[in-house]
């Protein structure tokens, strides 16, 4: 009898992988990547990749973010809209800030989530599984 348990559990391993990759790609991710501080003739261009792999629409996204200088000092709290991001497309956005010297920007801290709505989308959906990564030679994160 041990033998056959055995052999349907292995048996099984396979599937079960399957399905946990399936459940993960379900609940999916909102990535949300600092990609450059450029200067501007305003202060200083953030400029963002976003990918969507939430499984739904996002209408309206902002995140409520705080600018930290790099003795790590507060410089500013600021929100940035997003707008429109259609699941499963990648989004370039750029803000400028003004009055910011990028050269001094140590750190950006996502505060919150401040609005984030969609048919079909979870009302924590966005500040759940939000990940955040930097290719800016700054500090992003939550």
């Amino acid at each position: 009898m041990n033998r056959i348990a055995i052999v349907l559990a292995a048996a099984a391993l396979p599937f079960a992988g399957a399905a946990g990759t399936h459940a993960e790609d379900a609940g999916g991710t909102l990535a949300l990547e600092l990609n450059a501080a450029q200067p501007s003739e305003k202060g200083c261009r953030l400029t963002f990749v976003v990918n969507n792999g939430l499984g739904a629409d996002i209408k309206s996204a902002s995140f409520e973010l705080v600018l930290f200088d790099k003795a790590g000092v507060v410089d500013r709290i600021t929100a940035l809209g997003f707008k429109e991001m259609p699941e499963g497309k990648t989004k370039v956005s750029r803000f400028d800030l003004s009055g910011v010297d990028c050269g001094n920007l140590g750190r950006v801290l996502v505060n919150s989530v401040t609005e984030c709505t969609g048919e079909g989308l979870a009302a924590d959906a966005c500040s759940q599984r939000l990940k955040t990564s930097s290719r800016a030679g700054i500090e992003f994160g939550l």
